[in-house]
């Protein structure tokens, strides 16, 4: 049966379909209740495509707010009741010391965190605010956190933490750019998007650090369509806004969206 599943999903994610397999199988089996770090997307589709494959088992979803991107899930034998289980979320306040707040980005606060040595699967959506930043992070490094946090780039900052329930969230910021490209394929508008040659843009996407829709996709001639959202590792990441008419030179209009 396993490898029935693996045929459905990219090699490099065997190891999290292992995972999440036998997550399932101990929900089925052995009735076992498993708590999961934050998954993205693309871990969350695997994970619900294989409890949708076993009917004596269900999953809930929790990631501080109801358009969260980054979720953590709670696997469980169908009889169980989950709404009263705790998801074990809490949330950073971040508040620089000074305010010089729009120097201060996603990646700042994303790397700020990272830096204190926790696993990115500990961290989920962060929502930057307009004095701050609120985080989700799990509950179990919530403390060590707080404790240890001193700064955001070069801002002091201090931190609280806070129940899930009082979590601000914010929209996605985007900064957009139009471009004008002779193919949808992916390599093009990444190059452009990322201000690389054609050449140079390769290196990531066959080194398996580029991912559509959270994807490893190595095939730079794959195409984008509207809404396709594309991380490349060191590069950040760009959603596909709206693909537009022909120029009169019978180039692409596409306007790209680059994640602040």
């Amino acid at each position: 049966m396993k490898n029935e599943i693996y045929g459905h999903f990219h090699p490099d994610e065997r190891q999290f379909v292992d995972q999440a397999y036998e997550w399932v199988e101990n929900a089925a089996r052995y009735h076992e209740l498993k708590l999961t770090d934050f998954l993205d997307p693309r871990q969350g589709y695997i994970l619900h495509s294989l409890v949708n494959r076993h009917p004596d088992v269900k999953v809930r979803w929790e990631g501080g707010h109801e358009e969260a991107e980054r979720r953590r899930a709670l696997i469980a034998p169908d009889y169980r009741d989950l709404e009263a289980e705790d998801m074990a979320l809490n949330v950073l306040s971040i508040t620089p010391a000074e305010q010089k707040l729009s120097e201060l980005e996603h990646g700042d606060y994303m790397g700020s965190l990272l830096g204190l040595g926790v696993k990115r699967s500990k961290i989920g959506d962060i929502h930057v605010l307009e004095n701050g930043c609120h985080a989700v992070v799990t509950s179990d490094i919530a403390d060590y956190l707080a404790l240890h946090m001193s700064s955001v780039g070069r801002a002091s900052v201090s931190v609280e933490v806070l129940p899930v329930s009082e979590l601000r969230s914010s929209e996605v910021r985007l900064d957009p750019m139009e471009i004008t490209v002779s193919s949808l394929r992916l390599d093009g508008i990444a190059a452009d998007v990322c201000r690389l040659s054609r050449s140079k843009i390769l290196v990531p996407v066959k080194a398996g650090r580029v991912r559509v829709n959270w994807k490893v996709e190595e095939d730079p001639s794959s195409h984008l369509k509207e809404g396709d959202v594309v991380s490349i590792q060191g590069f950040g990441r760009f959603k596909v806004l709206e693909i537009g008419g022909l120029t009169k030179k019978g180039r692409y209009r596409v306007r790209i969206g680059k994640f602040v």
